[in-house]
């Protein structure tokens, strides 16, 4: 049954008095961000619509859906006291409280705009009947538009409530950010759910091509542990409201009509699926096994392409030439997705959202030499890549290594972006910083104060492999001066998830710029008259996210520990002249030995690798070992932690040393260490022709 409350719209007549006009963005229906407002109880949602006059203001305000209370107000401007009947006894603000209107009775408002158009102000009185009889109540209601004027905060102060928080109310323009959400399964197997996992993230990436529409929810398992985290903020800082779609039926029914078609991938051939995304963002359509193509007949969506038994028997170097043959002319230059990581009856094609909505190629070509057929197209298609083109995704585990990777994307000037599971792009990439949000970063330098340091052992640490993947959301965070790797693409490419970190830090945690570049990169491998251009486009992601430490790695020369991740001269000086205003430079990953200072302005490499295994006991040791061998003092220990380490371990670890070693933020320890270089100076030497 529905219940229905109505105040009819009372137009008054009342002479004219002088008023200002509002700004015209108040005119139309705003709706309440529950999450963001004061609680409205029974009606748990509420709406109002505005609409001028010359000389006066309507208001349509709605509590409620199916079961609401209406009050419309038709108010003249000017000072003027308009006298609203009442008709019903409902007091909207809080139902559940014992209070009732007093039906036949009036209030009595006054409306005014103020601030130039960006407040409307409602004085209104009038009387409430209380279980003690009647008591009268003065409110002031005010309607501002933010800045922006994407929101409107709706505040009404009234005389009997002098305590607890205020009453306020977060509204946005309907239709504004009203967005899907869908929960995936964890299971990833070719011959299992990836068919229906693969079709939402294909359906993701075509809804969201120019506006946030649908999210998807991973597993808490997930690579990238923010999901769900991130879900909240964009829900609780940016005002989302979501609707949750329980099943890909209702998925593509609510969003059908961003899907011009389908293309099927065989599930015999795994390479298929990846050739099925590029065609699903070159044709806007959905990628679908054949067990779906029921669901997209039914709704009324035609085929693209059908790829089942087209690849049967052939090399994955003759399916992806054709692929090439057949679209690359058409992919965009500026992107390009190796869908690579898991292999084998697994695929995780996390990323594959941002790259159907920005129509790139996809592929998981190899990218070792002795892969011959495979390599040379791999460098076929990166020679035909934009400048400093992103490469995103990941290498296959199945087909070549990391560094031989990013070597060879290297080569051509390119900056990678892993991994493959990066989740919800095309949703972040639509969704911008809010207006007047500054990166600042939490620096603990104080202008003029001395840095001289002391006889001892200085040590501080950072996370590896960017915040994403590390121990942003695990115990400890905040306890102890920490480092983070900030994925400085997010300032362009998902700036509002940038904006989370920022808003959730600590003083203790400080961020840096990484990896080499404006992305992952090998500068040993880039060609010389390509890394300055590079290093400008970082030094600009540094200067918009407040970073003032970068970090370097290079395993363009083998393993990690066995290779050589040094650097020389010429490519330190690159770093030094291309951000004149670093306060120093990180270098490694494991242990790395170049070391220099200009200027006061330290480049450090690492000496010590925390690895996850170790005990806390272990670790301790390994650092008052290092700290013995190296009996200069002050001694610079620059530690690296895997991101599966929490900062609650790093924290335990740190706990064990002893007396004359001191904990302190980076940007302390790389002051103090251009202060004393007690380092010895090194480069990598290049033997001569």
């Amino acid at each position: 049954m529905k219940t229905r409350f109505f105040v009819p719209l009372i137009f008054l007549l009342f002479p004219i008095l002088a008023a200002s006009q509002g700004d015209p963005a108040f005119n139309g229906k705003w709706v309440v961000v529950p999450q963001a407002s004061h609680d409205i109880a029974l009606f748990a949602s509420m709406s109002v619509e505005f609409s001028q006059q010359p000389s006066g203001v309507t208001l349509l305000q709605k509590w409620g859906g199916a079961r609401f209370f209406m009050d419309s107000l038709a108010l003249k401007l000017g000072g003027v006291t308009n006298t609203v009947a009442i008709h019903q006894r409902v007091w909207p603000s809080n139902v559940f409280m014992g209070l009732m209107m007093p039906v036949n009775g009036s209030r009595q408002i006054k409306a005014s705009w103020e601030q130039q158009g960006k407040v409307l102000k409602l004085d209104e009185s009038y009387s409430i009947h209380g279980s003690q009889g009647m008591s009268p109540i003065h409110a002031t209601h005010l309607y501002e538009l933010s800045s922006d004027k994407e929101t409107l905060t709706y505040t009404v102060n009234r005389s009997t409530r002098t305590t607890g928080p205020p009453v306020k109310y977060i509204l946005k323009k309907a239709g504004y950010r009203e967005s899907y959400y869908i929960r995936l399964e964890d299971n990833w197997q070719v011959q299992g759910k990836l068919g229906t996992q693969a079709f939402l993230i294909s359906l993701q990436g075509l809804a969201n091509i120019d506006a946030p529409r649908l999210y998807l929810l991973y597993p808490d398992n997930w690579d990238f542990t923010y999901v769900n985290s991130v879900f909240n903020f964009y829900k609780e800082k940016k005002n989302f409201t979501f609707t949750e779609l329980r099943t890909p039926q209702a998925a593509l029914q609510a969003l059908k009509k961003h899907v011009q078609g389908y293309v099927v991938w065989d599930k015999s051939v795994r390479t298929s699926l990846i050739v099925a995304f590029t065609v699903a963002g070159l044709e806007r359509s959905v990628v679908v096994s054949e067990d779906l193509i029921p669901m997209m007949e039914s709704a009324g969506l035609k085929p693209v392409a059908d790829f089942r038994g087209k690849f049967t028997g052939q090399t994955d170097a003759q399916i992806y030439q054709w692929a090439y043959d057949q679209y690359f002319a058409r992919c965009n230059k500026d992107y390009i997705i190796w869908l690579g990581g898991e292999h084998g009856t697994v695929m995780k094609p996390g990323v594959a959202d941002f790259g159907v909505a920005k129509q790139v190629f996809f592929n998981d070509l190899s990218s070792r030499e002795t892969d011959t057929v495979e390599y040379r197209l791999a460098k076929k298609i990166l020679s035909q890549m934009n400048p400093m083109a992103m490469v995103m995704g990941w290498h296959s585990y199945a087909k070549d290594l990391e560094r031989e990777h990013v070597k060879l994307t290297s080569s051509f000037g390119l900056r990678v972006e892993g991994l493959n599971t990066l989740p919800n792009v095309s949703f972040a990439s639509q969704v911008p910083v809010t207006p007047g949000f500054k990166f600042t970063n939490n620096h603990h330098l104080v202008p003029g104060k001395d840095y001289t340091p002391e006889k001892k052992v200085y040590v501080t640490c950072i996370q590896t492999d960017g915040i994403g993947l590390g121990a942003w959301l695990k115990p400890g965070r905040g306890e102890i001066p920490y480092a983070w790797e900030v994925l400085m693409n997010y300032v362009w490419m998902a700036p509002a998830m940038a904006e989370y970190f920022y808003t959730m830090a600590t003083p203790n945690d400080y961020f840096i710029g990484c990896l080499s570049g404006p992305g992952y990169m090998y500068p040993k491998a880039v060609p010389p008259k390509l890394l300055p251009p590079l290093i400008a486009e970082a030094k600009k992601d540094m200067d918009v996210l407040d970073l003032d430490v970068f970090e370097i790695m290079d395993y363009s020369e083998g393993a990690t520990v066995e290779g050589n991740p040094d650097l020389t001269r010429d490519i330190v000086d690159a770093y030094y002249k291309g951000m004149p205003n670093a306060i120093g430079f990180v270098n490694g990953y494991a242990p790395a030995f170049t070391f220099t200072s200009k200027d006061g302005k330290p480049f450090i490499s690492f000496d010590y690798y925390l690895a996850s295994e170790p005990s806390e006991a272990d670790a301790a040791a390994d650092l008052e070992e290092l700290a013995k061998i190296n009996s200069k003092r002050p001694y610079f220990l620059l530690v690296h932690v895997r991101e599966y380490s929490d900062v609650k371990r790093v924290k335990g670890i740190f706990g064990r040393l002893g007396s004359d070693f001191e904990v302190v933020p980076l940007d302390v320890f790389l002051k103090l260490a251009g202060k004393a270089p007690t380092f010895e100076e090194r480069f990598l030497e290049r033997k001569k022709n």
